[in-house]
């Protein structure tokens, strides 16, 4: 297994109201959320991002975080699972020019809606079964999305990261530490189906085979 450690340690942080948030949700709103149309990205609040579009502020400092741990230069390939719109491998491939990337999403409405000069390296794929060959990537990224699978099929996506890579991987997931922060992330969850305490992920990851890197998401 790799390492606990906090490659968005640079992504801007903002003021989360849980409780609130927690208060307003639904499980219609949730049912609506999971099917990763419209709704979630460009709809309602309620249902998602309330509005989901690019600024440069969100990932362009994180990339060179994510460029010094896995060295990454324009002869890397990368494969980010659960791309959404492609903001990410966007600004990767411009602050690191000549980098081959690629990305994938279950959402038809969010490749359909890709930033313009992503769409020719983004596709429609499923986490469980990823349409590469095998070691077909340096590093491979997934950014809270293995969690929105139940356990069987969340084992399957880490396995199908692990076959596509050549070793270097870095996922972050829905966790908690504390009864606290539990109740905390129970309030806000929208979309993820796997929720574990940080502990039992990584029990989880030795289980599954699971050998990258991780870190967590907590409200």
């Amino acid at each position: 297994m790799g390492i606990e450690i906090d490659l968005l340690v640079n992504y801007p942080k903002t003021k989360r109201n849980v409780k609130e948030r927690g208060a307003e949700k639904t499980e219609e709103d949730r049912a609506i959320a999971r099917q990763f149309g419209k709704e979630f990205f460009d709809g309602d609040r309620k249902h998602g991002y309330g509005g989901f579009n690019y600024f440069s502020r969100f990932w362009q400092p994180v990339i060179p975080t994510f460029q010094k741990h896995f060295g990454l230069t324009f002869e890397s390939r990368v494969l980010d699972v659960g791309c959404a719109k492609g903001f990410m491998l966007h600004d990767m491939a411009e602050l690191i020019p000549g980098i081959y990337v690629r990305g994938i999403d279950i959402s038809e409405y969010a490749i359909a809606n890709a930033i313009e000069d992503m769409k020719p390296f983004v596709q429609v794929a499923d986490a469980r079964k990823l349409p590469f060959h095998d070691k077909s990537f340096d590093v491979v990224i997934s950014i809270n999305t293995v969690h929105n699978l139940d356990r069987v099929d969340c084992a399957q996506a880490l396995r199908e990261i692990e076959r596509v890579s050549r070793g270097k991987n870095f996922i972050t997931v829905d966790a908690y530490r504390n009864n606290e922060e539990k109740l905390l992330m129970e309030a806000w969850n929208l979309t993820a189906k796997t929720m574990m305490h940080v502990d039992e992920w990584k029990k989880f990851f030795d289980e599954v085979g699971y050998t990258g890197d991780y870190y967590w998401f907590i409200p």
